[in-house]
């Protein structure tokens, strides 16, 4: 049967959501006339045969009109404005495509992270690719992707271009499905293997040596430890009736280098890697046979490897995961060959991998403290020329940086330094301000999909008046954190939570932000509903994966905004109990055998007596802080902190505003200040200041939030708390 085409003028489009994703936007007659529905497949001759994606051009496009991006005007062969023949084509999912790209590109971004940027595009072999992701609709985004390139590359990744070496099925063209494996094609760095190829060789000498691993030295010399006596010595183990056997499970957060220490650690020794997450993508007939031909191919002795098995055998497994098993169970057994694994994520495991005839041993990497954050900086800047760098202030500002996180901080503030030695033909100079700057910009894994407060170069000595709430705070979250020796020397705990309670407005997130900005700590922000989910389980969960987040991001803080909506009190409410389940999930966190280390709990409401008693005893949020409304004195200190950025003529007097503030909030005074310059700006939006009069003008528009009765109320509880 013949395919329908039509001939149409192509024209770049300027949607900067479409920007080198390789959709080509088309009349809705023109799809309807091609038998077309939106996101098919269609076939673009130029000059070149190549494939794209349909999508409906926006209102108002000619019918003639197709709409492309560069690199699909490239990919097609032809400029704007020439002609161009569309037609259907039938596109298969690919079991496996491959691509080049540029040295650090492929030294840079992992298969799995090409596959998620590269998911639901339609390619050709010989077609160029963006890296930017697609849309692929309802009910999906694209942030991950896009903070899983911008960690790994820094901000060269949405300008990179990539070309399809080879594709299967082919030829044809083909989309990027989940379980589809992308790997580096020709260019790739040299030594780099796919995850399905690399059961077929020995993995190469490790880039890493056992010395440079900083902060996993002692997992180092444990790991060495147990594959000599496994694998050199295994009469000894069995003349103490103990099985020469050995399977490891590697566990720490993303990044931490569990993958590096396995590549490690063995070396002299023959090493096969499987990668979970592309072997996991495959069909069952393919997942069994890698497995089964690593196997093989380590049963003469070595080290079998497969990093985030999560992936590979999941906590809800597939039958195959049967079969997964007893092929390792197998390895395990034979003389001479042991088995790692490794995983971010041991609660997300299949159970069975625990089976004493498996993985009987663990080893865990924790998350770098400061000093270790130092020397992997210092090791990673080694060989690279540098001005003077103050390596201690960036290590104080990355707390939950992993080893991972610090490589791409190095790499974005390269980037930095050689576009400034590009422009000056100078030598290129790593310098503090690169480092500084590379800090907004990447992200450490620890924190990705979470939402954090802004904190800035805010600090506690910013915040105008509040002195005893200011002290409550520095003794409650800073002191621990700075001076844990005083604490354990006094044989005592230090607190556990911390309360914020006033009426709304009065700054109670902005001393957070201070706090955390003096602490030089994360924030793990969450409002009260947030973690509310219909389904059994899920706001538990919810809850468990915070308190873990903070703990990987260490030291931080978790900030509960609107508690009293998270945790009311218990056996009031009529939601089938999701809300008396929160609470105790909260408990066990704060109170749990875990320990929270180097973590604290801020809450904040304006409503304490809603909050359940139980999380405000000793041990929880024990430590409850009244934020009161503002003084004169300090509407004062708010006036003159906010009229910093706001040029004041002078006829306007802070003190005398301030006096005749009574009732405003801290929230209230800023607004104060934005609408007079509004006021300004309405008399002429080339004013220089901002008068008395601007002032008067914003009077009448911002007026008093504080509720008097609730003050009173809030007020009179903070009385009985300390009576």
């Amino acid at each position: 049967m013949t395919m329908p085409e039509l001939a149409l003028t192509a024209r770049l489009n300027s949607s900067a959501a479409d920007t080198r994703r390789g959709v080509v936007r088309l009349h809705p007659e023109v799809l309807t006339a091609l038998g077309l529905r939106e996101w098919d497949g269609i076939a673009l001759v130029g000059s070149r045969r190549t494939a794209a994606v349909a999508g409906i051009a926006p209102p108002g496009t000619p019918t003639g009109i197709a709409l492309l991006d560069d690199v699909t005007l490239s990919n097609a062969g032809i400029k704007e404005d020439a002609s161009i023949v569309v037609s259907p084509v039938p596109v298969y999912g690919a079991k496996r495509v491959c691509v080049s790209g540029s040295a650090l590109a492929t030294q840079s971004i992992s298969a799995q992270t090409l596959r998620q940027a590269l998911l639901g595009k339609v390619v050709t072999v010989g077609d160029t690719v963006s890296l930017l992701p697609r849309d692929l609709g309802p009910g999906t985004s694209t942030a991950a992707a896009a903070q899983a390139l911008s960690r790994t590359f820094g901000v060269a990744w949405t300008s990179e271009l990539l070309t399809v070496t080879s594709a299967d099925p082919s030829p044809g063209p083909v989309s990027v499905q989940p379980n589809t494996a992308v790997d580096w094609g020709a260019g790739a760095a040299p030594g780099a293997t796919s995850a399905v190829d690399s059961v077929d060789m020995v993995a190469p000498t490790p880039v890493v040596p056992v010395e440079d691993l900083v902060g996993a030295t002692a997992q180092a010399a444990k790991l060495k430890e147990w594959l000599g006596l496994a694998l050199d010595e295994p009469e000894l183990l069995k003349k103490l009736g103990a099985s020469p056997h050995l399977a490891v499970m590697i566990t720490g957060p993303a990044g931490v280098g569990k993958a590096t220490l396995a590549r490690a650690v063995p070396v002299g020794r023959k090493l096969v890697e499987l990668d979970g997450p592309s072997v996991g993508s495959l069909d069952i007939g393919a997942r069994l046979r890698a497995v089964a031909d690593a196997v093989a191919t380590v049963a003469a002795g070595g080290v079998l490897v497969i990093t985030d098995i999560d992936a590979l055998l999941p906590n809800e497994p597939e039958p195959v995961a049967t079969l997964i098993l007893d092929q390792l169970r197998a390895a395990v057994r034979t003389p001479g060959v042991a088995f790692l694994a490794t995983t971010a994520h041991p609660d997300s495991v299949d159970a069975r991998l625990r089976d004493p005839q498996l993985c009987d041993r663990e080893l865990a990497l924790n998350l770098p403290d400061g000093a270790i954050r130092k020397a992997l900086l210092e090791l990673l800047l080694r060989k690279v020329p540098t001005g003077t760098l103050k390596l201690d202030d960036i290590a104080a500002r990355t707390p939950g940086f992993v080893v991972a996180d610090l490589a791409a901080l190095c790499r974005e503030a390269a980037l930095r330094a050689a576009s400034r030695a590009s422009k000056s033909r100078e030598e290129p100079v790593l310098e503090q301000d690169d480092l500084l700057g590379a800090l907004e910009v990447i992200r450490p894994l620890s924190r990705s999909g979470t939402e954090e407060l802004a904190v800035g170069s805010l600090t506690l000595d910013d915040v105008g008046d509040m002195i005893e709430t200011k002290q409550a705070l520095t003794e409650a979250v800073l002191w621990p954190l700075r001076h844990p020796d005083s604490f354990a020397r006094l044989g005592v705990d230090p607190p556990r939570g911390v309360l914020l309670y006033g009426p709304p407005g009065c700054g109670k997130t902005y001393l957070v932000r201070a706090l955390a900005s003096t602490g030089q700590l994360s924030v793990h922000a969450v409002k009260g509903a947030e973690l509310m989910d219909k389904w059994v389980g899920a706001s538990e969960k919810a809850v468990r994966e915070l308190f873990q987040r903070a703990r990987d991001s260490a030291p931080s803080l978790i900030f509960l905004d609107e508690v009293d909506a998270l945790a009311p009190r218990r056996g009031q409410s009529s939601d089938s109990g999701v809300t008396d389940r929160v609470v105790a999930a909260l408990l066990t966190e704060l109170d749990g055998i875990e320990a929270l280390r180097d973590v604290v709990v801020l809450g904040a409401t304006n409503r304490p007596e809603l909050i359940d008693p139980a999380l405000l005893r000793p041990g929880r949020l024990e430590r409850l802080v009244f934020v009161s409304p503002p003084d004169a004195m300090a509407r004062r200190e708010i006036l003159r902190t906010t009229g910093r950025a706001v040029p004041l003529a002078d006829d306007v007097d802070l003190d005398a505003l301030a006096d005749d503030l009574d009732g405003y909030s801290a929230a209230d005074c800023s607004a104060l200040l934005r609408e007079a310059a509004l006021a300004a700006m309405r008399r002429s939006v080339d004013v220089a200041d901002v008068t008395a009069a601007d002032v008067a003008s914003a009077r009448k528009a911002v007026r008093p939030s504080l509720d008097p009765v609730q003050v009173a109320a809030l007020k009179a509880y903070a009385e009985n708390r300390s009576g």
